[in-house]
């Protein structure tokens, strides 16, 4: 097996692979130095599980000891505090997949903040995040905004206290690679798509933000203790960020009214 260092977000996990696949799947999370001792997460990986990606269903059985998350091309068996996990996979997408799955659950559980389904760029130092349903616009919004930084065009990784919401590069990429910026971002706006012939933004009342924000954090299992942290995370966000409805055509002029 193979050992290295990656980092996502403030944490640092420590990735157990067959040294054989090593240099193939570590383009997802590339190694880094640190001197220090402390692991947040350790996640050790092993492939020939299961079968190519049928569909987004994820199976979750929940034991004193330990929880399952079990897809057709992936399966994790996770500590209950998401902090020690074996992950059997199929291919690189399912890698990933189960990555964010699992990274999702920890920050969840240790109330830290939310992996959200979108995509965010930077603007004057601060982030906006471009969130949606499929085919809503997230990734044709993060290619409009170049030559923007781009902090993730998938899955935007949110830290939230009650004194401010900081956004982290995500190394979850769909199409558009990581710039490698390397500082978290204030969060200056939420942008709910909708794409149009015409320009147009409107601002959510905090109630309705959160509801359309609610099923747009990734493997939410509804377990009624996750549900209340999730629940709790998501009104400080709404309460620290304004929310909007953004209709958009192709092109960059949306920018205009953002910034």
């Amino acid at each position: 097996m193979h050992k290295y260092l990656s980092e996502i977000g403030e944490h640092t996990v420590e990735i157990s692979i067959p040294s054989e696949i090593s240099k193939e799947w570590r383009k997802f999370f590339g190694e880094v130095d640190t001197t220090s001792e402390a692991k947040n997460l350790k996640v050790y990986i092993f492939p020939g599980y299961g079968t190519s990606f049928k569909d987004y269903h994820v199976a979750i059985k929940k034991a004193e000891d330990k929880i399952t998350f079990q897809r057709s091309d992936y399966l994790i068996e996770s500590t209950p505090d998401y902090t020690s996990a074996t992950i059997h996979v199929h291919d690189e997408l399912a890698l990933k997949h189960a990555l964010m799955n699992l990274y999702s659950s920890y920050i969840v559980y240790h109330n830290w903040g939310l992996l959200i389904h979108s995509s965010c760029a930077i603007e004057n130092g601060k982030a906006h995040i471009f969130a949606g349903h499929s085919g809503a616009g997230k990734s044709t919004a993060a290619a409009l905004s170049h030559p923007r930084e781009l902090l993730s065009d998938e899955a935007t990784i949110v830290k939230i206290t009650p004194d401010e919401v900081t956004v982290f590069d995500s190394p979850f990429r769909s199409e558009l690679l990581s710039t490698a910026y390397q500082q978290p971002c204030p969060l200056a706006g939420i942008q709910l798509l909708h794409q149009s012939e015409k320009n147009r933004l409107e601002k959510l009342r905090k109630p309705d933000a959160l509801l359309s924000l609610m099923d747009k954090v990734f493997y939410w299992h509804h377990d009624p203790a996750e549900t209340q942290r999730i629940m709790g995370l998501l009104r400080t966000l709404v309460e620290k960020v304004p929310a909007y409805e953004l209709h958009f055509r192709k092109d960059p002029t949306f920018w205009e009214l953002i910034s």
